[in-house]
């Protein structure tokens, strides 16, 4: 039984619960979202899995799921960046946030997101049990194809990528 941590609006850990209930409860929990950039500044993007509870098939960030409870918010991205797409690379965290989703299979996602990023140039090996696609795009391509085609990002990553693109753009400024 996969548990996640469930957390006040300040991620203060007030207890655990089964995955699947605190998304079918709508109850508040922490997860993460990982954003990874190659040299050429373009932003790596993974099609879920068709088979996933929600959102399969849906373009998103790099890599998104929930630590277990005792398990550090960094080394749960870091862990589950391998375990989703097959590499490992330094990450720093750079925001959070906090975001509620309704889905049409009746689940929601109420979660306090904490927005890691990272820089990563290699081999890319998915899991074809979490993910079916990923390609690298640039920010600009992908601020077009969420205008285009919104319905083929998830939720969150509409959510995300604004606050992403902010955090890019200053951190850009900052390294030339």
């Amino acid at each position: 039984m996969e548990e996640v941590i469930l957390v006040d609006e300040h991620d203060v850990s007030v207890g655990a619960m089964e995955k699947m209930e605190a998304h079918e409860k709508a109850v508040l929990h922490r997860a993460f979202s990982v954003f990874i950039f190659n040299a050429n500044g373009e932003m790596l993007l993974q099609q879920r899995a068709l088979s996933k509870y929600h959102s399969g098939g849906l373009w998103t960030n790099s890599c998104c799921s929930h630590p277990r409870p005792g398990e550090e918010i960094y080394q749960a991205a870091s862990r589950r960046l391998t375990e989703e797409m097959g590499f490992t690379t330094p990450i720093k965290k750079v925001f959070d946030f906090i975001y509620k989703a309704d889905f049409s299979n009746g689940l929601t996602e109420y979660e306090f997101d904490h927005v890691f990023a990272g820089y990563y140039d290699g081999k890319i090996e998915p899991n074809e049990i979490e993910v079916c696609n990923y390609q690298y795009r640039s920010m600009q391509e992908i601020e077009s194809m969420l205008k285009d085609d919104p319905e083929l990002f998830t939720v969150w990553f509409h959510i995300a990528f604004p606050k992403v693109m902010d955090w890019w753009i200053k951190n850009k400024a900052v390294s030339e």
